[in-house]
């Protein structure tokens, strides 16, 4: 049995390049949710007048990642008190967001975004929203395993590698072996 979850922490190459590394992740797809155009583009979602939003497919098995594991990188690997940013990049296609396919996973983000609010994790509020999986497009082939396939491009050292470094140091236990 799988799970989908999808996930948006700004830039879907960062986001990706920590997730096809956790154990239990069977399948990452970078795309598009959660607007209001059919199958955008690339050029179209940055203009922002989409609505969508850069995201990661995830495809897991419960059995050996949970929800929660899976939510508890997401919250370390991205500033969700930021609206529509993350670092340098600007726009509502980089706000923090997790889409979900089962009233479990909703319970689970809510759930966990209460508990970092409440500890104040973060010293701001949490922005990410919380809402059901809606719209979603595979972006397309050049964006798929960026990372991966160009690990010195400028923007892949400087911003996804650090994200990667700190997911391998902070969830040992959770790197694919």
């Amino acid at each position: 049995m799988t799970d989908t979850l999808v996930l948006g922490g700004g830039c879907f190459w960062c986001t990706e390049a920590v997730y096809v590394q956790v154990r239990g992740v069977l399948d990452v797809e970078s795309g598009y949710s959660n607007g209001h155009a059919l199958n955008p583009t690339y050029e179209q979602v940055c203009t922002g007048t989409t609505g969508h939003n850069e995201v990661v497919k995830l495809q897991y098995d419960p059995a050996q990642v949970s929800t929660r594991e899976l939510l508890e990188i997401f919250f370390v690997i991205h500033d969700p008190t930021t609206l529509n940013r993350q670092g340098h990049d600007v726009g509502t296609q980089y706000r923090s967001g997790i889409y979900f396919t089962t009233p479990e996973q909703q319970q689970v983000a809510q759930a966990l975004i209460a508990e970092l609010n409440a500890a104040q994790a973060f010293g701001q509020p949490i922005v990410t929203e919380v809402l059901p999986l809606a719209n979603y497009s595979a972006a397309e082939d050049y964006h798929q395993d960026f990372f991966e396939r160009n690990p010195h491009q400028g923007y892949c050292l400087a911003v996804a590698a650090p994200k990667v470094a700190k997911f391998r140091k902070t969830f040992v236990r959770l790197v694919r072996d």
